[in-house]
């Protein structure tokens, strides 16, 4: 089996068995470039049914030198995910990664903005074209439903159900979720659809797609990203912001304001809870004020201070 066809066929199972999204595929398929990469600068002819142990550890070995532990662990997993597959199409009997272990690395708390700074990066838009109504409704959107920015670019006009209250969403693996979407941000879309999109003519393909750049076509994730630290600059925000901080800020609100950590696992459609478990660590008042309302000696405290 040459080191092509499989990597051919593993990106295909993960498209089509797995649901993965195309960034992650991207992601598995380059880390296997770097293995392939590293067997032909070293002249080394070994297939995927062949390669061993050894080998996997000395390239991990290689390639620490040059990356974080981060990174370190994520091609780690991606040749993990890559020889599991190969054991699955019974290609090979074991999986040369087993043995070795992955760097460890902290958990990276994530950064989030205050509502007030929220409001600033808003306020500060320019409304005097209909970018800035875009880019306000962009923002609100976001933030009302702590979307990821590969979300919001794909929501389609299809996807509003204002009258219940809901968007539907397509998430990582095209997993759909219906996201409740705040009446302040439904105002902001109905007005931009209205008096914004109708003046803008869709290029095929994007007749169905909320948001739009001026030439007709949907906007692309660094566009957004751009839209953000512009207004960051603007406002003198010294915070190193993305889209991605727009969702974690939404989370991190919700939680302060007594929100259930399940609810919001549900929302930003995380599959796993430890995944939402991270906004606990972002305010940790959250903790104290659980302990207080449900601990079972609450009622005893009470009690106490009543006699």
């Amino acid at each position: 089996m040459k080191w092509k066809d499989a990597i051919n066929d593993f990106q295909l199972f993960l498209k089509i068995e797995r649901g993965l999204s195309q960034n992650t595929i991207v992601s598995y398929t380059r880390d296997l470039k770097k293995l392939t990469s590293f067997l032909d600068e070293n002249e080394i002819i070994l297939t995927p049914i062949n390669i061993d142990d050894e080998f996997i550890q000395q390239f991990i070995y290689d390639v620490a030198k040059k990356i974080n532990p981060k990174s370190q662990a994520r091609i780690i997993s991606g040749l993990r995910s890559f020889f599991d597959y190969l054991i699955f199409e019974d290609y090979r009997k074991n999986n040369p990664t087993d043995l070795i272990e992955a760097p460890k690395i902290g958990r990276k708390l994530p950064d989030t903005l205050s509502e007030d700074e929220i409001n600033e990066l808003i306020a500060a838009i320019d409304l005097s074209n209909p970018q800035g109504e875009r880019n306000r409704t962009i923002i609100e959107t976001m933030y009302s439903c702590g979307l990821r920015v590969s979300e919001l670019i794909t929501i389609k006009i299809s996807d509003l159900f204002f009258d219940e209250g809901f968007i539907r969403v397509i998430g990582k693996g095209n997993k759909q979720r219906f996201v409740p979407i705040h009446f302040n941000a439904q105002k902001y879309i109905l007005s931009y659809i209205k008096d914004i999109r109708i003046h803008i003519n869709p290029v095929k393909g994007f007749e169905d797609t909320i948001f739009l750049n001026r030439r007709g076509k949907g906007l692309t994730r660094q566009m957004v990203f751009i839209i953000l630290k512009d207004l960051a600059i603007k406002i003198n925000l010294k915070k190193k912001i993305s889209p991605h901080t727009l969702r974690h800020s939404f989370a991190t609100h919700l939680l302060k304001n007594g929100a259930d950590l399940r609810a919001i696992q549900q929302m930003l459609g995380h599959e796993s809870i430890t995944t939402t478990e991270i906004y606990v660590h972002l305010d940790k008042s959250y903790l104290k004020e659980v302990v207080e309302l449900s601990h079972p000696r609450s009622d005893l405290n009470l009690s106490e201070e009543e006699n």
